[in-house]
């Protein structure tokens, strides 16, 4: 089976608070991260364990994953396994980075989203920019809010030229024509991001060869889709895949529709589609193309 998977646990913690994340805001306490770091290590055993599987990992924490070192630690050992793939996760970039040197850089990689107002610019850029030193694969990104504008223009002026820096639309905004080509300036993809995409009755991956994963081990084909497929621990949830269409109307998050067989996203950021980062080609334009 070659399988990618989507994981997130209980943890809702952030050291960030973002008056535009739609993330859950808490201070989790002993008990719970006691819990998330006993659900992480459970899964982590499990995918160290499935040897006659391909997989790919995508962890995508309400809060931020890599302030706790047992999201680290999963990431440096499940990067060193062979029939992983890739394992990324989703991160504020808040955290040191030297412990990425335990990991596999053919295999590790990182989602980085930079807040403005939450840290001080030139401490987020120099985190970056040893990253790229470093070789691990990674892309940054910036909610593309208008007080923003500035803050982008400076990252992509300032990152070097093979780190994607991507834009994502801010939720309950719309943009005018100009607005968005000010964006798409910086972002060439930023059009698959500015309006959410139709999916009803579409096909998608998710459910077959994506699907996602709690800390309870309850699997559902994404995110965004409450159906419950089975359990990764018992194995029930290899019976329930299979291609299906979407149920849902609209999907407007980039993790869900990353994965619709309508758009050419596959292409797009083929060998970094968890880490978002797309091929030279993909930055050359490709999203200019794309309607509503």
């Amino acid at each position: 089976m070659d399988l990618t998977i989507l994981y997130r646990g209980p943890l809702a913690s952030c050291d960030y608070d973002c008056p535009y994340c739609p993330f859950a805001k808490r201070r989790d306490s002993t008990e719970q991260l006691r819990a998330d770091r006993a659900a992480l290590d459970r899964f982590t055993a499990w995918a160290r364990e499935q040897t006659g599987d391909r997989l790919s990992v995508l962890f995508t924490p309400w809060g931020e994953g890599l302030v706790r070192s047992w999201y680290r630690r999963a990431l440096v050992e499940l990067s060193h396994e062979p029939h992983i793939d890739r394992v990324a996760i989703q991160t504020n970039l808040s955290c040191r980075t030297e412990w990425l040197a335990e990991a596999d850089p053919a295999t590790v990689a990182l989602w980085c989203t930079y807040h403005p107002g939450q840290t001080p610019y030139e401490r987020f850029l120099g985190k970056a920019l040893r990253l790229a030193g470093s070789g691990i694969r990674f892309s940054v990104g910036i909610v593309g809010l208008p007080e923003h504008l500035e803050h982008a223009r400076r990252l992509r002026a300032e990152l070097p030229e093979q780190v994607y820096l991507w834009v994502n639309a801010a939720e309950g905004h719309t943009y005018t024509d100009e607005e968005a080509a000010l964006w798409t300036g910086l972002d060439p993809l930023f059009p698959f991001s500015r309006h959410p995409h139709r999916s009803a009755g579409r096909a998608c991956r998710t459910g077959s060869t994506v699907i996602s994963v709690d800390g309870e081990g309850t699997v559902r084909r994404c995110h965004f889709v409450k159906t419950e497929l089975g359990n990764l621990y018992d194995g029930s949830f290899r019976t329930a895949l299979a291609p299906r269409p979407c149920p849902l109307s609209v999907c407007d998050c980039h993790i869900g529709y990353v994965h619709l067989e309508t758009l050419p996203l596959y292409d797009v950021f083929a060998g970094g589609v968890l880490e978002r980062v797309p091929t030279p080609a993909a930055r050359r334009g490709i999203g200019k193309r794309v309607s509503p």
